[in-house]
């Protein structure tokens, strides 16, 4: 993947705003409800087209398809792999249990969103058998990029990593958390070389990592959780041997919604484990009041010198933006954190359309947000060059 070598890039973590009809049709979809497929198909086209030129417009150097075609990031695993049925039942974040007007608050937003705590289960053996969904939204991201030759940098394509889906995706056949992991590992290896196959450089959604601890692990020790997540990144190695690691981009976060966070385990007691994935790059959440401060932590306990760092510097659960000297501060002080201004490439902390429905910023404002991105990161490059 490409480095900051002139100045540094911009790119953003993967999802973006869904029109509403394409949200409702992805919705109904995915509940089984009889659809017009050739509308979901042209709106799911025009949604990666009007992605595709809104991030170039914004300044992105490194751009995606928004993950139109998607109903969730890790939920559309349950459409394309066999074996998953059912209901699972997650427990609520531990924050929206210590807060339960929180959850009150929450509840009265009225956001019409896919099924986030509520996905399928394994209820028998997962296999991947069909690769035409990933290949058709291929397709369509080729379809739109072909517009914008030498207007970015370079492309990105993201997939599900092995622990978010058997986190959100409950467990009913294998018999322990681990096979099942491993499991997955090995069927969503297809998909993960299949996006190397067609030239894009693959981003693994990870926010197990670390959103877990006060999601599925938050009754387990810290120890215990070390020992879960080190098996999701031992999985991930496995499912992406064949994919040199600078192809791959590895993205954590502590979950994409504007609550307390006040659970969230610190970076310091996971970036151990973490940096274990042999990946070329690292999209961590710093942007949002919980994690700012973070930087420091991360100067403190990083044992590595071989990888790029894509800081948050945008906040995706918030309206407002902000402000590109505010924007440059953070690049900044990424930069210091890791010591190398080329091995840093500004981005979001996390995205902006993570389930069809599940929207808190406004379409206007994220792409206002994006140029925010872009003018920080000229500013920064100002500095630092």
């Amino acid at each position: 993947m490409e480095d900051s070598r002139e100045r540094i890039l911009c790119t953003h973590v993967g999802s973006l705003p869904r029109s509403r009809e394409l949200s409702d049709l992805l919705i109904a979809e995915e509940k089984g409800i009889e659809i017009d497929r050739a509308r979901l198909n042209l709106l799911s086209e025009k949604g990666v087209k009007h992605c595709v030129e809104k991030q170039v417009t914004s300044g992105i150097d490194v751009i995606n398809d928004g993950e139109q075609p998607r109903v969730g990031f890790q939920t559309y695993v349950g459409q394309r792999l066999n074996g998953f049925g059912g209901t699972s039942e997650r427990l609520p974040f531990a924050d929206f249990a210590k807060y339960e007007d929180f959850g009150e608050v929450w509840s009265k937003r009225g956001m019409v969103y896919s099924s986030v705590f509520d996905a399928p289960a394994a209820d028998d053996q997962v296999e991947y058998t069909d690769l035409n969904p990933a290949s058709s939204e291929c397709d369509l991201f080729d379809a739109a990029i072909s517009d914008f030759n030498g207007k970015y940098v370079e492309a990105f394509m993201t997939s599900a990593s092995p622990g978010i889906v058997c986190t959100t995706l409950g467990n009913r056949y294998y018999e322990s958390h681990s096979d099942y992991v491993y499991a997955v590992a090995a069927e969503m290896k297809k998909e993960y070389d299949f996006i190397h196959s067609r030239g894009y450089l693959l981003q693994l959604d990870c926010p197990d990592l670390a959103m877990e601890r006060h999601g599925m692990f938050q009754h387990s020790t810290s120890g215990e959780f070390i020992d879960a997540i080190s098996v999701h990144i031992d999985a991930i190695n496995e499912a992406c041997r064949d994919i040199p690691k600078e192809m791959i981009r590895l993205h954590v976060c502590w979950g994409n919604y504007d609550g307390p966070h006040d659970c969230d385990v610190p970076l310091k007691e996971i970036w151990p484990a973490i940096s274990q994935a042999n990946v070329g790059a690292f999209s961590i959440e710093f942007a949002n009041p919980r994690h700012q401060h973070e930087y420091a932590e991360l100067k403190k306990v990083n044992r590595r010198d071989d990888f790029i760092l894509i800081p948050g510097v945008i906040d995706s659960t918030v309206n407002y933006v902000e402000h590109p000297q505010v924007v440059c501060n953070r690049i900044l002080e990424a930069v210091d954190a890791v010591g190398d201004k080329t091995r840093v490439i500004a981005g979001a902390d996390c995205g902006f359309g993570t389930f069809a429905g599940w929207e808190m910023v406004a379409p206007t404002v994220v792409w206002a947000k994006m140029a925010a991105l872009s003018e920080g990161a000229r500013l920064a490059s100002e500095v630092l060059w």
